[in-house]
């Protein structure tokens, strides 16, 4: 798998097992990213959050939606599931089902609002992204 042409050697679970079976310690764990492994048809991202969530492996998680493309690339949309291919709903359950307490970043952020800067770290479209993540996990934590 190539993102932006850079080619990745963690792209799915087996490569995620692997990697963490290097060194068997709970100080040795992974950043999520549900864009990163997301955007691939063959991963179940939920699937594995909950795996490597209850071996207590996740240390940070990224969370942004992206949209699968016909021609097996991707592209980056806003935070909310109706704008791309994941249910960030889901996610965040899967998370919240963990027990999960480590750190959420709203990962990447296009440029909106006619915002000029770095391709991909859009400030504005980061905090729409992290005011509705903030706000699935609200609800998340006040359904019985």
């Amino acid at each position: 798998m190539v993102d932006f042409w850079l080619p990745r050697i963690i792209t799915n679970e087996a490569n995620l097992e692997r990697f963490l079976k290097i060194v068997d310690s709970p100080y040795n764990g992974i950043t999520m990213c549900s864009g990163s492994l997301g955007c691939a048809s063959f991963n179940d991202y939920i699937k594995m959050v909950r795996k490597f969530g209850k071996m207590g492996r996740i240390h940070f998680a990224h969370l942004r939606n992206v949209k699968s493309l016909d021609n097996n690339s991707f592209m980056e949309t806003a935070h909310y599931s109706v704008c791309g291919s994941l249910d960030m709903v889901e996610i965040l359950k899967a998370y919240k089902e963990i027990g999960f307490t480590g750190y959420v970043r709203p990962d990447h952020g296009r440029m909106i609002w006619d915002e000029q800067g770095k391709p991909g770290y859009g400030l504005y479209d980061r905090a729409l992204g992290a005011m509705y993540l903030l706000g699935i996990w609200e609800t998340l934590t006040k359904i019985k």
